[in-house]
């Protein structure tokens, strides 16, 4: 999951950042408006956490600005304004939340799931999906494959999630390291193969020589998923 912080005072996002890194969030930030109001634009982020007073712009006419062009991710407003009326401003411009400052991590955990899985995609949205012979079920992160469950490490479902939703694509290794690590990762790692085999490892059978991979290698350009009629039997 890929989350923007748009915050200017440097303790409170490195409050969030920290947060949202141990529950395995990609986390980018931003301190001005100006700057956010382009940089929301250039990655799919699954959430955004928006300071209202910001330098260079407010967040309210940056939270504008986004819907106008198309930005669908949930935004939570954070500030220290309390009352009924901020909170209509922010809702009225586009928010989806919003917080009062000081608040609790905890509380704001919750309210980020909640929008999660109202955005959450067909695909990702079930409890159980099928993937071949293999059932991922997405609340427990845990794969099912000949009566053997494997729990999945925060990095494999985060990948296992990005194939679902673009499923029969290709996904070349660079927007897989953008969307699962951030724009951070080294683009030289072999750390995408790498968990690629692990979760080859726990989707496909060992005693089913021959079959299909779940994850095919698409050589020079990447790795796709393969549909549930690729993988029937």
């Amino acid at each position: 999951m890929l989350a923007l912080i748009v915050e200017d005072d440097p303790r409170v996002a490195r409050f969030l950042v920290r947060g949202l890194q141990e529950e395995g969030f990609v986390v980018d930030v931003c301190e001005r408006g100006d700057e956010a109001a382009a940089q929301g634009l250039r990655q799919p982020y699954d959430v955004v956490l928006l300071d209202w007073n910001l330098p260079g712009l407010d967040g309210l006419s940056v939270l504008r600005g986004w819907r106008e062009r198309g930005l669908e991710a949930p935004i939570i407003v954070l500030t220290a304004r309390s009352g009924v009326d901020p909170t209509v401003l922010a809702l009225g411009a586009g928010a989806d939340d919003y917080m009062t400052k000081p608040f609790s991590f905890e509380e704001l955990l919750a309210r980020v799931r909640v929008q999660l899985r109202r955005r959450a995609l067909p695909a990702t949205a079930d409890a159980q999906i099928a993937i071949g012979r293999a059932r991922l079920d997405a609340r427990r992160r845990t794969v099912e494959r000949g009566g053997a469950v494997e729990a999945l490490t925060n990095r494999e479902f985060q990948l296992l999630d990005l194939f679902l939703r673009h499923r029969g694509e290709v996904l070349s290794r660079t927007r897989i390291l953008d969307r699962v690590w951030g724009v951070d990762a080294d683009p030289s790692t072999n750390v995408v193969d790498v968990h690629v085999c692990h979760l080859r490892a726990k989707l496909d059978d060992p005693a089913e020589a021959g079959a299909p991979t779940a994850i095919e290698t698409v050589r020079g350009r990447g790795y796709r998923l393969r549909t549930e009629e690729e993988l029937a039997p």
